[in-house]
């Protein structure tokens, strides 16, 4: 993408076993805290799915603020953060903006849903994420400040995702045979996860391929 107007995300991932931990951390760093908000996300598709399998997201996301936003992988991809071209701007209404993308042909391919906490820290944000299964820090900065932060953290640059979330729940939801495919607490509260046994594939050192967008 050459717009002017994209801007780019680098961020990595971390699984926390102990999140009020990394939290007490992160305060104790000097990071600012903002409050805590429950997201609401919905990816859209056409009924031949030319966005996902050109590796492109379309997603309206209602937390503190609606927000329509635009992912695609740069060029080259790298597999040391998950990086990707963005767009975003702010919508007054979810759901109105949510008709005119079913109107234009898009449907709701995907629901997931996560509280989040971000800190912020001089030029990184640290966001401590809830998901339906399981705990995370993601870190976003330039690449090398990211480095940085995950050394100031204790946190083992190896054990790093660049997988975004609903690829993290496809393998969780081949390997667990889950019966439905949205990503929300009401649909796990009979489905308890224990990611220790997948974190093997999750993590950079030992996954292949380009990395995922959302």
């Amino acid at each position: 993408m050459n717009d002017n107007a994209a801007q780019l995300e680098i961020e990595v991932k971390f699984h926390l076993p102990d999140p009020e931990a990394m939290a007490d951390r992160l305060t104790a760093m000097g990071a600012r805290a903002r409050p805590v908000h429950f997201e609401t996300n919905l990816c859209f598709d056409d009924a031949d799915r030319h966005l996902f399998r050109s590796g492109r997201l379309l997603r309206l996301r209602r937390d503190d603020q609606c927000r329509l936003t635009y992912k695609e992988r740069p060029d080259p991809a790298t597999d040391q953060f998950k990086v990707v071209n963005e767009l975003e701007v702010t919508v007054d209404d979810f759901d109105t903006m949510r008709t005119i993308l079913h109107r234009l042909g898009y449907h709701t391919a995907r629901t997931y849903e996560k509280w989040r906490q971000t800190f912020e820290w001089q030029q990184l944000h640290f966001c401590l994420d809830n998901l339906p299964f399981g705990h995370f820090l993601e870190i976003e900065a330039p690449g090398a400040d990211i480095r940085s932060a995950a050394r100031a953290l204790d946190l083992p640059w190896s054990e790093r995702i660049i997988k975004n979330y609903l690829a993290i729940f496809e393998i969780l939801r081949s390997g667990m045979n889950l019966p439905f495919s949205d990503v929300t607490f009401d649909l796990f509260k009979h489905h308890p996860v224990d990611l220790t046994s997948y974190l093997p594939l999750l993590q950079v050192t030992t996954r292949h391929g380009t990395p995922d967008v959302q």
